[in-house]
């Protein structure tokens, strides 16, 4: 396969995939669509060719698999008895095969541990150069390391910062409705939940720490 840089990636949760999926494919129109096991379904009932699917293949009945073989897929199988989620081998595979900005639908659904687990994987040290974003209807989820970062959208966004891995320290805001100035935000204090967008690009600056940026497209 002929890797670019870009990679739709599918987990086996719930799409809600309108209207960032549209966006995204339009922004990324050569992007590798990539599987994680039964993210194969979600990705052919969003009307796309899946490229990869790569997982225990628990979730794929064999009608479905031989489907994907016929049109070509590539079927990384791996034993049901591994120490990775589907969709964290999926994130290794592409980033091994050099794909750098990737975007997962399907990150979440209705089972919170992986949902929880999903969004932590954010924090892969393997994921560290990656533009990496999970996306949900309204929503994009991203996690923002020490250093500073612009955040666009429209005035009116719904914003929230929820501290990953322990406490975040000196976190600056500029653009928000209530500015954050040299705080800390603790895991637990909901400090930093739904705060809004007042200029586009926001500005923020965290000196120590993981933050979870959730980034929901207008009120939430």
């Amino acid at each position: 396969m002929n890797a670019g840089s870009d990679a739709l990636v599918f987990a086996n949760g719930n799409v809600t995939a309108e209207p960032l999926l549209s966006e995204t494919r339009a922004a990324l129109p050569r992007a590798t669509v990539i599987a994680a096991d039964g993210g194969a379904r979600l990705a052919r009932e969003c009307g796309l060719v899946v490229d990869v699917v790569i997982g225990d293949m628990d979730s794929i009945d064999a009608g479905e698999l031989q489907r994907l073989r016929v049109s070509g897929a590539q079927v990384l199988c791996h034993p049901a008895d591994k120490d990775e989620t589907d969709l964290e081998l999926a994130l290794g595979w592409a980033v091994a095969s050099g794909f750098r900005r990737l975007r997962v639908f399907g990150a979440f659904g209705n089972r919170l541990d992986q949902t929880l687990a999903n969004v932590q994987l954010l924090a892969l040290e393997a994921l560290r150069d990656c533009d990496l974003q999970l996306l949900d209807g309204r929503q994009r989820v991203r996690l923002l390391r020490p250093g500073a970062h612009e955040i666009r959208g429209s005035v009116g966004d719904t914003l929230s910062l929820l501290p990953l891995q322990g406490a975040v320290h000196g976190v600056i805001s500029e653009g928000l409705r209530w500015e954050l100035n040299d705080e800390t935000l603790a895991p637990g204090p909901a400090r930093a939940v739904s705060n809004r967008l007042t200029a586009t690009p926001a500005r923020l600056r965290l000196r120590q720490g993981l933050l979870v940026l959730v980034h929901t497209r207008g009120r939430a």
